[in-house]
């Protein structure tokens, strides 16, 4: 009787945290809702009813042959993104280490063919800029089989991926390399945009360059755009209020004034989302550039791990943000079911002691008599 209650004992902890738990928290996340303004059209004149529904992560920091970590199943989107730091440890990893990570990453992050998983480049994929090479970098892009500064279109909306890490702006081979990426993507786009008001024609200075649908895009990226500190963050998933005034470093904790400002003007996105702060973060750049910054999605980095569900259309788009279940709550259900364990056993213990006793003495007794 006692084995099978800390048998139920051992399988309900296990299955609650594992299992249960996640469900109360996912069932409260729903998509949001666009309201278009009135008389709002899409691509060529056409009404905007295309809507992607994208799932954004950001550094899952998934350890490496150091230690290990885990995630639960998630409700289907169109796309996910994850915002850099998809491992922890691979700006040193060997090569071994880094296959054995990756095959893990896949194992974790399995997904339906109807999902399309986008993941950028972090810091710790390939080192801070001192660190980064070409090795790294292309290793990365290798097995994500994509390069770290590209746009992604889907529905007519275009999504920009930028490879923050090399926007130092000292002239590294790499760091000039993206940024002349990043130009040609500029020049498509505002070719696109020309073409579009223009009726479908080119200019001279626009020949060769490739057509994207024509709305602005939304930019993600790992390193936030440069902000003084955390200060005005506030919420749930905000940096704790001892950290807020924290003032942020250019080319470490954000990007320097001068990537950023280069950035709002060759794109001038409608929206940005980064991650690397592993909190959360509401900015508006210029009184026009709205930017959030999407915490950390492991327990490893904060208590309360979330994500952001995206409903985006080619001229409009709509946030929410869901948390997952708290640590401490998983690790305090844990401690309940050892402590329980233990007074079942130390209960058996004593109930056993005290069935020899009465054996003992009913011998004794017995053995008196005769």
């Amino acid at each position: 009787m006692v084995a099978l209650l800390l048998i139920l004992v051992l399988f309900g902890a296990f299955f609650f945290c594992e299992y249960l738990i996640y469900f109360p928290t996912i069932l409260k996340c729903a998509w949001p809702k666009i309201s278009h303004a009135r008389g709002e059209e899409g691509i060529d004149g056409r009404s905007m009813d295309s809507t992607v529904r994208a799932m954004v992560l950001s550094d899952t920091h998934l350890l490496g042959a150091v230690g290990g970590h885990w995630f639960d199943k998630l409700r289907r989107p169109e796309i996910v993104f994850i915002l850099g730091d998809i491992f922890d440890e691979g700006k040193w990893s060997s090569q071994k280490h880094w296959e054995d990570d990756v095959r893990r990453f896949h194992r974790m992050f399995r997904h339906s063919t109807d999902t399309e998983l986008v993941v950028l480049v972090g810091n710790h994929d390939i080192g801070f800029h001192y660190e980064m090479d070409w090795f790294k970098l292309q290793r990365f892009e290798k097995v994500f089989n994509a390069s770290s500064t590209r746009i992604v279109t889907k529905k007519g909306v275009n999504f920009l991926l930028v490879n923050s890490v090399a926007l130092h702006g000292d002239g590294c081979p790499i760091c000039q390399s993206v940024e002349k990426e990043l130009i040609k993507l500029s020049r498509d786009l505002n070719c696109s945009l020309q073409s579009s008001q223009s009726g479908g024609g080119l200019t001279d200075s626009c020949e060769g360059s490739q057509l994207y649908p024509p709305t602005s895009p939304i930019m993600l990226q790992h390193y936030p755009l440069y902000r003084v500190s955390d200060a005005g963050c506030t919420g749930l998933d905000a940096a704790p209020p001892e950290e807020r005034h924290l003032l942020f470093r250019e080319k470490y904790d954000v990007l320097s004034k001068e990537a950023s400002q280069r950035l709002l003007q060759w794109f001038k996105p409608r929206l940005i989302l980064s991650g690397h702060t592993h909190s959360g973060c509401e900015v508006l750049h210029d009184n026009k550039y709205p930017e959030v910054s999407v915490p950390s999605f492991s327990w490893r980095n904060r208590n309360n791990p979330s994500f952001i569900l995206a409903s985006v259309s080619p001229g409009s788009y709509a946030l929410s943000k869901c948390f997952l279940p708290e640590e401490s709550t998983v690790i305090g259900v844990y401690c309940s079911a050892g402590a329980c364990l233990l007074l079942l056993i130390l209960a058996h213990c004593m109930w056993m002691k005290g069935l020899l006793q009465c054996l003992s003495l009913c011998l004794l007794g017995k053995h008196k008599s005769l």
